[in-house]
């Protein structure tokens, strides 16, 4: 068996999934509060921006991957309308449950699904769009991920991949102060949780950065990838269309 990376720690493959799960576990019942605390409130405009980016049109399906606690499937719902279906899929149950009852709390039931998305359980050539948000890096085969992102959409049916990338040069020292400084006091604090916080930190300097993330996506068979740097690089959207 391989070995993959649990943030900067070499782990066996077979025992990735299953740290990772702890983790979300941990953080499910906190993770919107500590999302505006982390990102000072910042990941509602990344995540709004890709939501504009996007431009769904009534009756489009969609997939929302690793959709955690609804934001990208509610605002996606909201566009594709009554003929339109968002599929909410999180391969972890807490925060799918999380997202669940909070979307039915708003009045909103869509299909929810445990799926992994190195192995999706649905038909080739299904959706318009697919998306993931701050979820691939997490993810151990990133590459048979993408691919089967790929293999579920429709043709010329574009992906759109949110996610912390490699920050600009300039702001690199301080970012990583803040990230490993105050990210798990903030973790501790607020979910009395300081490593699951420093592990997501670390995830983050594993990742691959703009540029190859760019080129696995064309692997996998995304004929045209675009890249947005969102706050000087701190997070990317990815937007690959399947030829």
């Amino acid at each position: 068996m391989s070995d993959t990376h649990f943030g900067f720690q070499t782990v066996d493959e077979s025992q990735k999934a299953s740290r990772v799960r702890g983790v979300f576990d941990s953080v499910a019942s906190k993770y919107d509060v500590m999302n505006d605390l982390m990102s000072m409130g910042m990941h509602r405009a990344w995540k709004a921006y890709t939501v504009a980016v996007a431009n769904l049109r009534e009756g489009d399906q969609v997939l929302d991957i690793a959709g955690g606690t609804g934001d990208l499937a509610r605002a996606f719902a909201k566009r594709v309308g009554a003929k339109g279906t968002v599929l909410h899929t999180d391969i972890n149950e807490a925060m799918l449950r999380v997202g669940r009852d909070r979307l039915l709390d708003e009045g909103m039931a869509l299909p929810t699904a445990i799926c992994d998305g190195e192995s999706l359980p649905l038909r080739t050539g299904s959706f318009d769009l697919v998306s993931v948000a701050f979820g691939l890096r997490n993810m151990t085969h990133k590459d048979k991920a993408l691919a089967e992102m790929n293999r579920v959409l429709k043709p010329g049916g574009r992906l759109l991949v949110l996610e912390f990338s490699k920050v600009a040069q300039p702001l690199s020292k301080a970012y990583d102060w803040y990230s490993f400084n105050v990210l798990p006091r903030i973790g501790q604090w607020v979910a009395g949780d300081a490593d699951s916080y420093r592990y997501l930190a670390e995830s983050i300097r594993v990742h691959p950065g703009q540029a190859e993330l760019k080129a696995m996506m064309k692997t996998a068979g995304f004929g045209h990838v675009d890249v947005h740097n969102l706050s000087a690089g701190v997070v990317a959207l990815h937007v690959g269309i399947k030829c």
